[in-house]
């Protein structure tokens, strides 16, 4: 018989009665009947019954074992009475009685324990991973993101890719995020960086002719950490493919995707019609550029029925430049209570509030309510009514001023709205491609920026770069699914010339760019052909398929909302022969 097992915990059933077997795993739990001992042994596939009474001669060393000991057990596979089978198990029909027990490896007092559905603060599940890691919810995530990985590669083969692997010390890259630097031994004074994405590697194996790349990337960035993002690392599906245009890119990409969330979406909906939204109106529409098209609720512009209104804040606001009033229709929360409670949340959102309308039937008639129908009178709330598609029982909220600065609130307030009144559809997965982005930013010192990849190849080309930099839309491209960003691309710029024009108007001289993209810029000079890709992320899709709302629940090792390590203690202080190594040395902030 083999050194530690016959079977794993989830092996035997009824045609295994009689025989002899060993197991190895955890003790899940330990119970005393009445002087008869079971344990539930645990390995990484189930869970077996195994149980001693006082005649076993293995009796009085399984009275010593604890909660997650490692054990070896021999023992006799017996049939359970028909009242004690367990249906919820594979194993549930039989039970082992143990006749001989071997501590593997026996456990201190437990900091968590690992059966029951006990909370504890993250902290302590994060220093303690390895013990977090053996409870069931854990390993159902962890073997989800691995079979969803595996999924992945099959798929992107099946569609002609090939799988490359690109440096992981390279060179420092305006990506939009911080760089891990890696100071360099042989070159004192100078660093590496770590890859915030393989995006300048997967564009030169495209100028190197591979055609169709694809990579299970690992990334790199310094960003500061939220539920759906890691601060430190994180892993990408990434591919790239030539003489594509935008099209093609979303035609290669969609099938793999939903195929995935069909694959492992436990029964949920996976939406066939992934319809293209621009930036614009991804922002006017929703408030976000990751909208959740779960929810129906589309925010419309209402400015005309408040100018020269009797509500004097939104008739002087709309005086000004650049504002409008936006409407976020509520079917269904016409009460005075929700309306209130909507606007203590714009409130607590740092906004002054907003204003509503609510509409209500007095005496079969239509009538609108609240300080807003006041203010403006019947036709003007009557006009909007219309406009929104609203009737009796629904509401009506309203934001003002410049829509950058109320979008955001907005779109927080519109998915409020969606789930308090059940108009969200949980059960399925809805998609939309995010198209148009624009290729430039003010920043807060008023110089301009790129808004997003900076190698993407702007709509119009080199005529478009001569105009209002605020004005060029590019080639670039996000996916949003429930609320959340699953992909970013673009179609690249491969033409020497719109590079260096784009980094210009950015800031970047000629120079600047030779410095930082030498290799990729000289590689444009040799014939490259037109090229585009994307990037899903992993993390955030395996989150989305375990119903997860924080991506650490699907990441084996995370780091905490610090960007700390407490498993393994990092970062840490690095020792002084090391900095001299290096020729460094660490100055103390003040």
């Amino acid at each position: 018989m083999h050194a530690f097992r016959s079977h794993t915990c989830a092996d035997l059933n009824t045609a295994h009665v009689g025989q002899t077997v060993r197991l190895s795993g955890w003790v899940h739990r330990v119970r005393d009947h009445g002087g008869l001992l079971f344990i539930d042994l645990r390995d990484h596939y189930g869970i077996t019954q195994v149980l001693a009474d006082p005649d076993s001669p293995a009796f009085a060393a399984v009275e010593k074992v604890r909660s997650e000991w490692c054990i070896r057990i021999d023992g006799e596979v017996k049939a359970r009475d028909a009242s004690l089978i367990n249906p919820k198990i594979p194993t549930g029909e039989i039970e082992v009685f143990i006749r001989d027990i071997e501590v593997l490896g026996a456990a201190e007092e437990l900091p968590l324990m690992v059966f029951g559905d006990q909370e504890y603060p993250e902290e302590t599940r994060l220093r303690y991973r390895y013990l977090d890691l053996r409870r069931e919810a854990m390993q159902d995530n962890m073997k989800l993101r691995s079979d969803v990985v595996a999924s992945m590669r099959r798929r992107m083969w099946d569609k002609g890719f090939r799988e490359y692997q690109t440096p992981i010390i390279t060179a420092s890259s305006p990506e939009g995020a911080r760089d891990f630097l890696v100071p360099s031994r042989l070159h004192p004074g100078k660093f590496y960086a770590l890859p915030q994405a393989p995006q300048q590697f997967k564009q030169l194996l495209m100028v190197s002719g591979f055609d169709k790349y694809f990579q299970i990337a690992p990334c790199f960035r310094d960003e500061d950490p939220r539920a759906d993002r890691s601060p430190t690392d994180f892993y990408q599906l990434d591919m790239e493919m030539s003489f594509v245009t935008q099209d093609d890119v979303f035609a290669t990409i969609q099938p793999v995707i939903s195929g995935i969330f069909e694959e492992f979406g436990g029964g949920r909906k996976v939406d066939a019609d992934w319809p293209q939204i621009s930036y614009a109106d991804a922002a006017k529409w929703y408030g976000t550029d990751k909208p959740d098209l779960r929810n129906p609720i589309r925010m419309q512009d209402v400015s005309d029925h408040f100018r020269g209104s009797g509500f004097a804040i939104f008739a002087k606001l709309l005086e000004q430049d650049g504002t409008e009033i936006r409407a976020i229709p509520a079917p269904g929360g016409g009460s005075r209570k929700f309306c209130d409670r909507m606007n203590a949340y714009a409130q607590k959102e740092g906004l002054p509030g907003m204003g509503y309308i609510f509409w209500r039937e007095v005496e079969g008639v239509t009538e609108a309510a609240g300080p807003l129908a006041k203010n403006i009178g019947p036709e003007r709330t009557e006009a909007i009514r219309q406009q929104l598609g609203l009737g009796v029982g629904d509401a009506a909220f309203f934001l003002g001023g410049k829509p950058a600065q109320f979008e955001p609130v907005a779109g927080r307030a519109r998915t409020v709205i969606g789930e308090e009144l059940g108009l969200t559809d949980k059960s399925r997965f809805a998609f939309a491609w995010i198209v148009d982005f624009p290729m430039y930013e003010k920043t807060d010192d008023g110089s301009i920026d790129f808004s997003h990849n900076p190698f993407s190849m702007p709509q119009g080309g080199l005529d478009a770069l001569q105009g209002d930099p605020l004005k060029v839309l590019g080639y670039q491209y996000d996916l949003a699914c429930n609320g959340y960003e699953l992909i970013s691309g673009a179609i690249r710029n491969h033409k020497p010339e719109i590079m260096f024009k784009a980094f210009e108007l950015a800031g970047y001289p000629a120079a600047e760019v030779h410095k930082r993209f030498g290799g990729m810029v000289n590689a444009f000079k040799f014939g490259a052909p037109p090229h585009g890709g994307c990037a899903a992320g992993i993390d955030r899709i395996v989150m989305l398929l375990a119903d997860e709302a924080n991506i650490r629940e699907v990441i084996l090792f995370p780091m905490n909302q610090r960007a700390e390590d407490l498993m393994m203690g990092a970062p840490s202080e690095p020792l002084n022969e090391q900095l001299r190594e290096l020729s460094l040395r660490v100055i103390a902030p003040e």
